[in-house]
């Protein structure tokens, strides 16, 4: 009905129906008392089943009102200062404030015909990030949905550069506790199996650059091509960064191309105390950054980075009907010549309006807090005597495994933290992520709410505890 097409004519109802949506979201912000209500899937299906989508309801509020109960009641609050799971964080009002406008406006940013400022807005804010990031003047890059996107990118470039039609020679070089998305983009690439080649890591889960050298070196004597080496600049389970100076060393002796993915690591680059972590970055072909990680921006805000803008043209395609040859010459900026997406959302738009908000110290103030947490909380982990702490954290991640006393079985420890994780968030007190690292199971904190504090994270230690115990006595009862 075109009632509901927002113009000149319905800013009005635009106005209201928008208010009352967020009306209700501040309310459920402000009243939000735990992150997750612990519902299950069978739990919440029917709820949503019941729903009859060729039944409208006609009404702004009515809809809202069923929004409770399908989403808004038992969604997952990353704002809660116990939410202590995934790379999630809260967001910053600027930001909502640039997601709310970009809907509304819903440029493109494919065309400049189609986007205009939002284009030149884009391209400011790669060129500001590839200068945090120091990698020179004929840098450039594009805004995308998300770190796999932006590491499928990134190496579509590196085997394009490799120029190699064998692509059975090509290979790839990533640490173990790197992003699954390098296995995923190199089958997307057309790489055969195997073509990863995976590099043992340190005690403090740093690619081994020794092994490193070897690998290249066996790559170079058997004949194959080394594509590019993918170092982590914030592992997604122990936030753990590669030794990125040495790494470019070794890349540039085997004349191989460098990504650094730091979808998570980002953050740094807006640090006023911790900037150095990420010295060597400089020296990469490409990097990932993930804003909506550690610049507390809504998903989706992301981009690919490349220290040479050239290479971008292995994403280039014309067509006459969008981006046709001619407008090169004619110096009009198309971003849809560098992006993998064609239709793409403004999302630069949110960390412009954060950065003209708050500026970048602001910003890195916050990831500064949840990093200098996460250090606080690995001395509690540390000094406690039911706890056992893989690492200390280079950034705002720890994983840990709660240790019993009375328990020696490692299967029997693995199942106790599993029950844990489960019972604590089927309670909707916090929630907890989970990994296996040495083939046990541990539990994870990813800090990136500068509102947690130390007395949260020991609150749900001790709830984890208690969780575990539990578990413990039932299956000892049991066997009795």
């Amino acid at each position: 009905m075109r009632s509901h097409l927002l113009n000149d004519t319905t800013a009005e109802l635009y106005r209201s129906s928008v208010t009352e949506g967020i009306e209700r979201v501040a309310a459920k912000l402000a009243t939000t008392s735990r992150p997750f209500t612990g519902v299950t899937p069978d739990a919440l299906s029917p709820t949503v089943d019941a729903v009859n989508l060729d039944e409208p309801l006609h009404d702004t509020i009515a809809a809202l009102d069923e929004l409770e109960d399908v989403y808004l009641r038992d969604a997952v609050y990353f704002h809660h200062p116990r939410y202590l799971a995934h790379l999630n964080c809260p967001v910053v009002i600027p930001a909502v404030l640039g997601e709310a406008v970009l809907s509304a406006v819903n440029s493109s940013l494919d065309t400049w015909d189609q986007s205009a400022g939002g284009t030149l807005i884009e391209r400011k804010l790669i060129d500001w990030t590839a200068a945090r990031i120091g990698l020179g003047p004929a840098a450039d890059g594009v805004f995308t949905s998300g770190g796999s996107q932006s590491n499928l990118q990134a190496l579509l470039l590196a085997r394009e550069e490799s120029k190699t039609e064998d692509l059975a020679r090509l290979r790839i070089f990533a640490s173990e506790a790197g992003h699954f998305s390098v296995q995923k983009s190199a089958k997307l690439l057309g790489l055969p199996p195997g073509c990863v080649v995976t590099i043992p890591v340190d005690k403090d889960k740093r690619m081994r650059t020794l092994a490193l050298a070897a690998e290249l070196e066996r790559c170079k004597a058997d004949d194959l091509v080394p594509m590019a080496v993918v170092a982590t600049a914030g592992t997604t389970d122990f936030g753990s960064i590669d030794p990125l100076p040495e790494i470019a060393e070794l890349c540039a002796q085997y004349d191989t191309w460098m990504h650094v993915d730091a979808a998570y690591g980002c953050g740094l680059l807006a640090s006023r105390t911790r900037r150095d972590r990420l010295d060597g970055i400089e020296r990469a072909d490409s990097v990932t950054v993930d804003y909506h990680k550690s610049f507390f921006q809504p998903v989706s805000s992301s981009a690919v980075l490349v220290r040479d803008g050239a290479t971008l043209r292995h994403a280039t395609y014309h067509a006459e009907y969008l981006n046709p040859r001619r407008t090169v010459a004619e110096r009009i900026p198309n971003q849809v010549d560098k992006s993998l997406q064609t239709t793409r959302r403004f999302d630069a738009l949110k960390l412009w309006l954060t950065l003209r908000v708050m500026g970048a110290d602001g910003i890195g103030g916050l990831f500064d807090e949840v990093c200098e947490l996460a250090h606080q909380a690995w001395e509690v982990l540390a000094a406690d005597p039911r706890y056992d702490v893989v690492v200390e954290p280079s950034l705002s991640t720890l994983v840990y495994r709660y240790v019993p006393a009375t328990v020696t079985d490692p299967a029997e420890i693995d199942r106790a933290n599993l029950y844990a994780r489960k019972a604590l968030s089927a309670s909707g007190d916090a929630v907890v992520a989970g990994t296996k690292t040495g083939g046990r199971q541990y539990l994870k904190f990813t800090l990136l709410n500068p509102e947690t504090t130390l007395d949260d994270i020991k609150a749900v230690l001790d709830l984890i505890a208690g969780h575990a115990e539990q578990y413990l006595g039932d299956t000892l009862d049991r066997a009795s």
